[in-house]
């Protein structure tokens, strides 16, 4: 897992403008990083085909094809959608090490990605995502 240099967002507003625009749970997720209690969020189990997008700012981030079922309680994916979709930045709180999974265009949190767990995917890596940090753009045809 590699961590860069963290360049500027490139979606800038104040804080009040994200307050009037985002609920106080996604407030709190996305600006503030809290976690949204495990197996609660509305696309923990979803199979449905489409694109994930950022939800306070719609910029793509992951894409269904890589999403898998890891059971640990939040959606989990195994690669962004591009390179770039993301940003990762080193977390120390609550006294472990992590890696903490920010929007490259708005540096909303989005939450952790962990690797080395043994699941069966091609990065062995698990993006593990708050639902309330994404909204789900289905393909055509797809329910939701």
């Amino acid at each position: 897992m590699r961590q860069e240099a963290e360049p500027g967002p490139r979606i800038v507003k104040t804080e009040q403008e994200w307050r009037s625009e985002l609920s106080p749970a996604e407030y709190a997720v996305l600006r503030e990083a809290a976690t949204e209690r495990p197996y609660t969020g509305e696309y923990t189990d979803t199979e449905t085909e489409g694109v994930y997008e950022c939800r306070a700012c719609g910029a793509e981030l992951f894409r269904s094809t890589t999403k898998f079922h890891s059971h640990c309680g939040w959606p989990s994916f195994y690669d962004p959608a591009e390179s770039e979709a993301v940003l990762l930045r080193e977390d120390n709180s609550l006294g472990m090490r992590r890696v903490e999974v920010l929007c490259a265009h708005c540096h909303s949190h989005l939450g952790h990605v962990f690797e080395g767990e043994g699941y069966q995917t091609p990065t062995d890596q698990r993006y593990c995502i708050n639902s309330i940090a994404l909204r789900l753009s289905p393909t055509d045809g797809s329910d939701s």
